[in-house]
């Protein structure tokens, strides 16, 4: 595990920049002139001992850029600071440079954020399944297919075989990449149902679709007894809400399989991951979440060109959170990992659009995956795979034309 992990920090607007120097504990008459020099590349540090911070602070002074640290940094009259250094891109890179002659580990940090610019700087070109590479040329449309009598948007609509292969090819039909079908509702307050019981909905389906579809099946579950039968039958992605983190044996089998694999950020089951959605930090929350389920995925043999990664928008996040995912979204760049956003129809919209009916929110769901598609995600998650294919890359294409 790295032991500074500098994380990627997307500042948006001065007030964010102001409620992130305020939360480090920057003086009061510090923020002001800081905060307007954050329009710049922000790379945020946990902890640091005060020594180490004002050797960073020095430095980054010298190369024409800041370091935020905590009131009482330069006097040591605190144990420890949280770090914000601000700079170009060539500023952090000079940085890295001089830090390799400092001592008290620093030389370290040089080379955790020399491989964190090295991956901002190269987004990733495709996404490596079990059976071919799906590029990222434009943005990857996942058209969601529940075989579930319950789900919050579509529950019992596709839950007979024949409607379901049906629904499946129309969504191929109107531009999808990837079809993902689940077994269970993850709805917030839903209770797990048994592998059996989520075997018997998604098998059918499954292998009707693997020797017609052209395009790639997906299952969306965490248990690996679901995930190694539907793999078998041929999917090649297995998206995975619990990021690893619900059963011991999904990893292994993901590594053995050689399929792509969905990490996701939650907190919690879906019975109960709604009654606590407050943070410290969201965003450093979600990295470290990420990064911990990352680093199973690694060290189990899944390798990186198979993995994306979803910050789980809607799971354990309030309304402001799920706000705050879309607009800092730019932050998991940092991993060098191609990003999946899943938007679609969820509560939030409902909430600041005052829309009840989930099927009344097409465009406020196009709303959140343009500005998805502009911070940085290659894979959106939908339900209304047509529009959404027009919305993703009439976005890609303002982005980088």
């Amino acid at each position: 595990m790295a032991r500074f992990a500098p994380r990627l920090l997307a500042v948006s607007t001065p007030g964010h920049a102001e409620r992130e120097l305020q939360r480090i504990g920057v003086d009061r008459c510090g923020i002001v002139e800081i905060s307007s020099k954050m329009g710049t590349l922000c790379v945020a540090l946990s902890r640091l001992e005060c020594r180490q911070a004002n050797i960073l602070k020095q430095e980054m002074l010298s190369l024409g850029g800041d370091a935020a640290v905590a009131r009482g940094t330069v006097a040591c009259s605190i144990d420890r600071t949280d770090c914000i250094l601000i700079g170009t891109a060539k500023q952090l890179a000079r940085l890295c440079r001089k830090l390799k002659a400092q001592p008290f580990g620093l030389p370290e940090l040089a080379g955790e954020l020399h491989q964190l610019l090295a991956r901002v700087d190269a987004a990733p070109s495709g996404w490596k399944t079990s059976r071919r590479t799906l590029f990222l040329q434009r943005p990857l449309i996942m058209g969601i297919l529940n075989l579930t009598p319950d789900s919050f948007s579509d529950g019992g609509l596709c839950s007979d075989p024949d409607r379901a292969v049906e629904r499946a090819l129309q969504m191929a039909s109107e531009g999808a990449d990837i079809i993902d079908i689940g077994g269970e509702s993850t709805r917030p307050g839903a209770a797990a149902v048994p592998a059996d019981e989520e075997l018997a909905r998604i098998m059918p389906v499954i292998e009707r679709l693997a020797g017609t579809l052209t395009c790639a099946i997906s299952v969306d579950t965490w248990k690996s007894a679901v995930a190694a039968r539907a793999v078998a039958a041929g999917a090649e992605i297995i998206n995975d809400i619990s990021g690893f983190n619900f059963d011991p044996q999904m990893a292994g089998l993901a590594a053995e399989s050689g399929a792509g694999v969905v990490l996701m950020h939650t907190r919690g089951r879906p019975e109960d991951m709604q009654q606590d959605t407050e943070y410290d930090d969201l965003m450093a929350d979600v990295v470290a979440g990420l990064g911990r389920s990352l680093e199973r995925a690694r060290e189990t043999g899944v390798s990186d060109p198979c993995i994306a990664l979803d910050p789980g928008i809607g799971f354990g996040k309030s309304v402001s959170g799920n706000l705050e995912l879309i607009r800092r979204l730019g932050e998991l760049s940092g991993f060098g990992l191609p990003i999946l956003c899943g938007p679609s129809r969820k509560s939030f919209i409902g909430t600041v659009l005052g829309r009840q009916q989930t099927d009344d929110r097409l465009f406020g769901t196009a709303a959140a995956v343009a500005l998805s598609v502009s911070h940085g995600a290659s894979i959106l998650r939908v339900h209304d795979v047509r529009a959404m294919r027009d919305v993703a890359d009439m976005a890609y294409a303002v982005m980088h034309s």
